[in-house]
């Protein structure tokens, strides 16, 4: 195999394969853990929420804005 001008024996071919293999593998490793990141946060917004409606705490309503730029 030719590849940029430099033939490639065996070894370097399986070299090469590898290499990609680990890169598709630690991008799917990348993916599933951004995944995980999203779903943990969402709980945990959920549990907050859950528990703040059981013990009747509101949350702090927005004050109307004051000072020189509100």
């Amino acid at each position: 195999m030719n590849l940029f001008g430099t033939t490639l024996d065996g070894a370097q071919i399986a070299g090469l394969v590898g290499l990609l293999a680990t890169l598709a593998l630690w991008l799917i490793v990348l993916g599933r853990e951004r995944g995980y990141a999203k779903w943990f946060r969402q709980w945990e917004a959920d549990r907050k929420a859950r528990l703040e409606a059981e013990t009747g705490v509101t949350p702090e309503q927005k004050r109307d804005p004051t000072g020189p730029w509100g």
